[in-house]
Parts: structure tokens; sequence; C-alpha cells
């Protein structure tokens, strides 16, 4: 009761007193709920994040991004402090130990990472060659899970292990080596088109530092376009596929 106004207007009291009595209830309770707040981290999070925000030119100009690096521990994400981070931001991107020493690096968990923002913050390039592979290895997370408990798998079980295998390797990146948008448009359409389906795992690296130094040294005329309209039109697709093509008939592993 320390921190409780009690306003009263009982069965006895007159009728005027009986409707004000909520309204004066609400105004004494507003006062404090402006100058009182929680005093945890929870509050705390909140302030500064919201503090990240792009201002108007009447206050300044300018934009502020907030990136919050949250430890889980034993990669439970469900605790208080991930969950109201997770809460307040456009998504999260989860990094897993387990993935990190089986050699997949960046170890994103795919399944846990989230984007609210969603494809609007991609070319349509990308969505075109990208859009179902979150869906796939999410899948395929789930899948390899319990495969390895029995062989006796339906071929579509098959088919979504042996891509999402592929689309794993596919997706490492070493340190230091960012890529062009066009370059990752081209890379990530040979694995969502099923062209490395037949590929031996352990060859993928290779084939995409040969396939990316092949189409930049002879079709960069095709990656120029791309990367100008932003897409992947009709005719840049059958060029594209022609490539991927030609250069696994070619491909030594």
């Amino acid at each position: 009761m320390d921190y409780t106004i009690i306003v009263s207007a009982t069965a006895s009291d007159a009728a005027p007193l009986q409707y004000l009595a909520p309204y004066s209830g609400c105004a004494m309770g507003e006062f404090f709920r402006r100058e009182a707040y929680p005093g945890d981290v929870f509050y705390l999070h909140s302030r500064l994040l919201e503090r990240a925000a792009k201002m108007s030119p009447a206050m300044g100009g300018g934009s502020l991004t907030a990136l919050p690096v949250i430890e889980t521990q034993a990669g439970d994400v469900s605790a208080y402090i991930p969950t109201n981070v997770i809460s307040i931001t456009d998504g999260q991107i989860f990094l897993e130990t387990e993935l990190f020493y089986k050699g997949i690096r960046p170890a994103i968990n795919v399944g846990l990472s989230v984007s609210r923002v969603g494809s609007a913050a991609q070319t349509k390039a990308m969505k075109q060659v990208a859009g179902s592979m979150k869906l796939e290895l999410a899948q395929y997370r789930e899948v390899a899970a319990f495969a390895q408990f029995g062989s006796d798998l339906d071929a579509a079980t098959q088919q979504l292990l042996n891509r999402g295998v592929r689309l794993t390797e596919l997706l490492k990146q070493g340190q230091y080596v960012p890529m062009a948008i066009e370059d990752q448009v081209a890379v990530i359409y040979c694995g969502v088109r099923g062209h490395l389906d037949k590929m031996e795992p352990n060859k993928i690296t290779k084939f995409e530092k040969e396939f990316l130094q092949h189409i930049k040294t002879n079709h960069q005329a095709l990656l120029e376009q791309i990367a100008k309209d932003g897409q992947i039109s009709a005719d840049s697709d059958a060029k594209l596929k022609d490539i991927v093509s030609k250069f696994l008939s070619t491909f030594s592993a």
C-alpha cells in the first residue's frame, strides 16, 4: 500500500462524486506513471535502444544504429535478457558454439535467427535466388537431427538432406572476405537451383572459388547487369544457367 492511492466513492456519496472518482484516480496515477520507471535492466534496454534513431532535418539529421550483443548461457535464447532485447530489436542473429566447432562459420543458427525487416532490405535479385533458402536450411537442420537415428528415408527427405549439406557448405565464408551482392547472387543461384546436388560437399568451397574467378574473368558484363538491374531478368537467368552448366562440365574437382 506504500505505492497506492485509493480514491473512494461509496454508495452513500453523491452521484457526481461517484462519476468523478475513476477520473480523479487516473489523473493522480498519471503523475507517477510519467515520473517513475522501474529501475531494472529491462527498462535500461528500452531506454538505450530507443536512442538508436534517425533524426529529422529539423533535429539536425543523422542516424544511429545499435547492434546489441548478448551472450547466452548454454545457448538458452529464452532467458530474461535475450528475450527482452529480442522483443525490442528488428531481429536477431543467433551464433551457435556447436556450429562454430563443426567448421560452419559464420556459425549462424538459421532456425533461431529472425529478421522482422524481412526481404524489404534485399535486392530483388537476392529475393529471387534466396527466397526459399532459409526455410530449406531450417528444415534440413531439423531433419538432420533425426536422420542419424535411422537409415530408412524417403526420396524427398534424402533430397532435403543432400541439398541442405551443400547449401551449408556454400554459405561458409572466410574472415575478412566480403562479397559483392552480384557475386552472392551468382553463387547462391548455383545452390538453390540444384546445380550442386550431385557434387561432393567437400568440393563446394573449391567450386565456389573457381566459379567466381571464371565468371568474373569471362562474364563480367553479366554480373554488372545483375548489379545494375537489381534483379535477374529472364535473359540473365538463361545466361547464368548456361554459364553454370558449361562450367560444371569442365570443373575438375
